[in-house]
């Protein structure tokens, strides 16, 4: 038995060393990923005056930029149209994908992977190639400079992925358990929206961060499709702030801080369904 112990104790005490190693190096990682952050709050507090000194610290901070920014600039309602094209991009996407999802994903329908393809194709296309189109497109419909535009151009730009992760989620679900459902009483909408859709939750997650996120951070369209300084959307009303002769730093760093706190906040709220989701259908 003594023999024994000199090797336990050295394989005792590797994966201990590992461990330590490993969450020094992810604290490191995690550190070098919010230092841009907190240079944008170092940024945003350094007075007007100290934008162009050398020293990383200011002499004093002066926060009145994340205040001001709101008054001296069209930040509360760039932010408004943000949250609005955002939420109904992510309502329309829900709406349109989540039948074309579980019909792809139940129905083996003649021209399925036609289908299947050519969602695929329309997830290479760009934004930025298509905005003359989709201008006169909607000029010819008298919608632009609105939020209706964004939240329609958003919506379909979008659609394409939250129909893929949710027909690889809801393919993974068993059709034995809709059809117990449905034996027990429910018609097929009922075991949909009792059985299938609460089991696919992390998928639907999934879809609504990666939607919400897309639209949330979207410039192209926002800059093309929308004139009003007071319609735009958030990206375009920061962007507004780097003049011809003169750029305003304090205040697009603060905006910059309210614009990314938010999707922070959200994506750290539901990580783990958006990291379940992006597994679904990897194993059956």
């Amino acid at each position: 038995m003594t023999t024994l112990q000199p090797p336990l104790r050295a394989a005792t005490r590797r994966p201990r060393a590992r461990t330590v190693l490993l969450t020094a190096l992810a604290w490191a990682l995690a550190a070098l990923f919010l230092l841009p952050y907190v240079e944008m709050l170092i940024t945003g507090g350094r007075p007007a005056d100290q934008l162009r000194d050398d020293s990383y610290l200011p002499r004093h901070f002066d926060w009145s930029s994340f205040t001001k920014v709101w008054t001296d600039t069209t930040l509360g309602q760039n932010l408004q149209i943000t949250l609005l094209v955002a939420g109904g991009s992510t309502l329309l996407v829900l709406l349109v994908a989540l039948p074309a999802a579980y019909y792809t994903a139940r129905v083996r329908f003649r021209g399925r992977k036609a289908f299947l393809l050519l969602v695929l194709v329309t997830q290479m296309f760009q934004p930025t190639a298509l905005q003359v189109g989709l201008y006169r497109e909607f000029y010819a419909l008298d919608l632009l400079d609105t939020p209706v535009v964004l939240v329609l151009a958003n919506a379909a730009f979008n659609l394409a992925f939250a129909i893929w992760i949710l027909s690889a989620y809801i393919g993974s679900i068993p059709m034995e358990l809709e059809e117990a459902a449905m034996i027990d009483g429910n018609s097929r909408i009922g075991a949909l929206f009792r059985v299938t859709l609460p089991l696919a939750l992390p998928g639907v997650v999934t879809a609504v961060i990666f939607t919400f996120i897309s639209a949330w951070n979207e410039f192209i369209m926002g800059l093309t499709l929308t004139d009003s300084p007071d319609r735009q959307p958030l990206t375009v009303g920061i962007n507004n702030m780097i003049g011809a002769y003169s750029v305003q730093w304090n205040y697009v760093f603060a905006a910059s801080l309210v614009a990314i706190v938010p999707v922070v906040v959200l994506f750290a709220v539901i990580e783990r369904h958006v990291v379940s989701g992006l597994t679904a259908g990897s194993v059956k």
